[in-house]
């Protein structure tokens, strides 16, 4: 099963169920994590600044993505991360984070098979593209 077919499968695309996703928020929080500064790691930053950095490397190649709620989202990531996935999306801060926290670990986990976060875009801008419709 190649990138996009799992990540289509977890979103809920073609009826195939398996994570009650949308694809409009799996290409949203794509899109957030390609504008934050830094890009991927950045966001793992984020995350090891706010005493998550353990779960969000879990996030990295193999293994079990360790999950991660909400609130620790919005904590980690700030109101503006949160309120650009919602104000995509339009829906409440609180149900962008909620999508965030089911959707970045996926999408982490899917751009590091090797266990290192990608260093180019390429592969995320092909995700955004994918799931959004938009290129470039």
């Amino acid at each position: 099963m190649g990138l996009f077919d799992s990540l289509e499968q977890a979103a809920g695309v073609g009826g195939q169920g398996g994570g009650g996703g949308n694809p409009a928020a799996m290409g949203a929080v794509a899109q957030m994590l390609q504008s934050q500064p830094g890009g991927v790691g950045g966001i793992l930053q984020k995350f090891e600044g706010s005493g998550l950095g353990g779960v969000a490397q879990s996030w990295l190649g193999g293994g079990q993505n360790q999950p991660v709620s909400p609130d620790q989202v919005q904590g980690a990531l700030g109101p503006d991360a949160v309120g650009q996935v919602a104000g995509q999306l339009g829906v409440t801060p609180d149900q962008a984070a909620g999508h965030i926290a089911q959707f970045l670990p996926m999408i982490l986990d899917h751009l590091s098979p090797g266990g290192q976060a990608p260093a180019g875009g390429g592969e995320l801008q092909s995700l955004i593209s994918h799931f959004t419709g938009q290129a470039g």
